[in-house]
């Protein structure tokens, strides 16, 4: 319940910065494309944390007025493999930056195509690939990242094609990003966490287990291959138990507590919910598909089934980064729209 309340509190804060807009995003939707610019100033604030990376720089606007910037870059992982770090920028340090200024010219805030700092650009290119040689598995292990069919397609509404209870669309018709549990640092379990755009890392630490983790996720989820393992305490990742059928990886989940957006992007989940998930390698190894079936019969009159995909990235370390109210509220601060 305290989590709840942090979470109104956030959401009467977002109300107050949104000005008169409901709807969060985070596809820069307040930015003028058509406005770019150039601007020098000191930084005031870096913020290495999640869910994005944030600046506040002291820069004069087209009036010559000195007023504070505040600007959204991506979140650590995503930074992280542009050659960023916790350490790329202090307060103090003098940097020119390039970006799209928001629509509401009186607002001092931006993106960041690149930052430069004593004349060496440290850049934001979001089309960076990760570096390194990429070699195929042949048993689901390695580092995989989010592959939309046809291009990437952010989740940031509900599904629309879902059959939804009466109790689940009276919440999901009134969907608001305000409700996002990131915004309280709160990290929803699967399969909300599985189809998010962070790169996953799949292992065999022993053979009765395999461990899925994620960039951002410090909880990583554990898939028994004993079947007769025994049940924790009811939590958002579940129980997990696995087994293999031909070259597919089968999981059964249950065994949850009640989870915000714990399903889906604006998707509740209740103890109630069940997942079915089947794995499979494509691509000889360097693709991976999760056949996901969802049930849960407080939110769905029916199961629902939908295909999530990877592709394989070099292996590398996860990276970590903490999670902060301060941060979230610029998250919250970076523009709302219709």
């Amino acid at each position: 319940m305290q989590d709840r309340a942090v979470i109104k509190k956030l959401i009467a804060t977002a109300l107050l910065l949104a000005c008169g807009s409901a709807t969060a995003h985070h596809s820069h939707a307040t930015l003028d494309q058509n406005d770019v610019r150039v601007l020098t100033g000191t930084v005031t604030k870096y913020g290495w944390q999640m869910p994005h990376v944030f600046l506040k720089v002291m820069a004069p606007n087209r009036e010559g007025k000195l007023v504070e910037y505040s600007i959204e870059m991506g979140n650590p992982p995503s930074m992280a493999r542009q050659g960023w770090g916790k350490d790329s920028l202090k307060a103090g340090d003098v940097i020119t930056w390039k970006g799209s200024h928001d629509k509401n010219k009186d607002r001092a805030y931006a993106s960041a195509e690149w930052v430069e700092k004593d004349g060496v650009r440290i850049g934001t290119d979001s089309a960076a690939e990760e570096e390194g040689t990429v070699l195929p598995s042949t048993d689901f292990s390695g580092v995989w990242t989010r592959d939309d069919p046809g291009g990437f397609k952010p989740h940031y509404l509900p599904p629309t094609d879902w059959p939804y209870t009466p109790f689940a669309k009276g919440k999901v018709d009134a969907f608001s990003e305000t409700s996002n549990p990131a915004l309280a640092c709160q990290d929803p379990g699967p399969p909300k966490s599985t189809i998010l755009p962070y790169p996953h890392r799949i292992s065999r630490p022993d053979a009765n287990t395999v461990l899925i983790e994620r960039d951002m996720l410090p909880t990583p989820r554990i898939v028994h291959l004993d079947r007769n393992a025994p049940r924790g305490e009811p939590s958002v990742m579940g129980h997990s138990v696995g087994w293999f059928e031909g070259d597919q990886l089968v999981v059964e989940t249950s065994n949850f507590v009640a989870d915000l957006w714990g399903s889906h992007t604006g998707v509740d989940s209740s103890d109630q919910k069940h997942l079915l998930e089947r794995y499979r390698l494509t691509n000889g190894g360097l693709g991976l598909m999760v056949e996901i079936t969802l049930t849960d019969p407080v939110y769905l009159a029916q199961p629902v089934t939908f295909n999530h995909y990877w592709k394989k990235l070099p292996d590398r370390e996860l990276v970590q980064a903490p999670c902060t109210l301060e941060s979230s509220q610029l998250w919250i601060e970076g523009g709302y729209s219709k």
